[in-house]
């Protein structure tokens, strides 16, 4: 069945970036809800929300953004230069002023989520229903945990600096997903969506690693809104278990497990994780 939406591709100039995004349209949409959606580190917005945002029929128009080091969002000059989170933050910020989105849902994955967890403690009140999926800086109970294994991933990324890029996004997939399964052609591809920009990518695991030295996160924890934070089935015991101790200490915070999936669930489980999304919707409405 054709699905209602419709996409057109834009891009938005600002003075030191021109940020690619595409901008989908559902005219039979029930409501007039808009969605942002912010793709994690090394993978552009279209591959990782393509095939969820056809089953997002809730929301009456979805905005995909590619973030710096990402798709066809480049420097003016084309070359490859490192980025802060407060910098994906601002971009965001001027993306929906731009389009005049004073209000809107948002989700994040991996270092997409950790930019609409600091958006939505920015600007609280323009962000509504939340949706994380594996957030980035969410990873662990103990947060000198966290930043031990934030500092694994710039290890990794040292790699991507260099001239083997396949090892060091080879790194990343086993810290990240020390438990996925792996098959030759899922992780080839894996590899190459990884690999496209692969100084973008390295970029993009740098500025979440020195986000850590800026951020209290019980602070932007109780700043958030009302959550549904998805965690992949395959993915370590201790995310699980902070992700469920949230949801237990906050009544905001709902904790979905998406079985037969690691971090690659936006990928991986598109239709679940769509079908979830639209009973959360219902639910913080009702």
């Amino acid at each position: 069945m054709k699905h209602p939406y419709t996409m057109t591709q834009h891009q938005l100039k600002l003075a030191d970036q021109n940020i690619s995004y595409r901008l989908y349209k559902n005219p039979t949409a029930e409501s007039s809800r808009r969605l942002v959606m912010l793709h994690g580190a090394g993978v552009a917005g279209l591959d990782t929300w393509g095939a969820m945002v056809p089953m997002l029929t809730q929301w009456s128009e979805v905005l995909v953004p590619d973030q710096r080091g990402t798709g066809l969002t480049r420097y003016p000059d084309g070359e490859e230069y490192e980025f802060s989170v407060t910098e994906l933050v601002n971009d965001l910020s001027s993306l929906v002023d731009h389009l005049g989105w004073w209000q809107f849902d948002l989700a994040g994955y991996s270092m997409g989520g950790m930019v609409s967890l600091i958006y939505k403690q920015r600007c609280h009140d323009r962000v509504q229903k939340q949706f994380l999926m594996e957030a980035a800086v969410l990873d662990r109970p103990c947060w000198d945990s966290t930043v031990v294994l934030r500092h694994q991933y710039s290890a990794a990324a040292n790699h991507l600096k260099g001239p083997d890029a396949d090892r060091g996004i080879k790194t990343f997939l086993d810290t990240i997903s020390p438990n996925r399964k792996i098959t030759p052609a899922v992780e080839l591809l894996t590899i190459q969506r990884l690999g496209a920009r692969p100084l973008g990518f390295a970029n993009a695991l740098h500025c979440v690693t020195e986000a850590i030295n800026s951020i209290n996160r019980e602070e932007l924890v109780a700043a958030q809104g009302d959550v549904t934070s998805f965690i992949g089935g395959y993915s370590v015991d201790l995310m699980h278990q902070y992700h469920r101790e949230l949801a237990e200490r906050l009544p905001n915070w709902h904790y979905f497990l998406v079985p037969g999936t690691d971090h690659s669930l936006p990928f991986q489980k598109p239709r679940q994780i769509a079908r979830i999304m639209a009973a959360e919707l219902q639910r913080y409405l009702s």
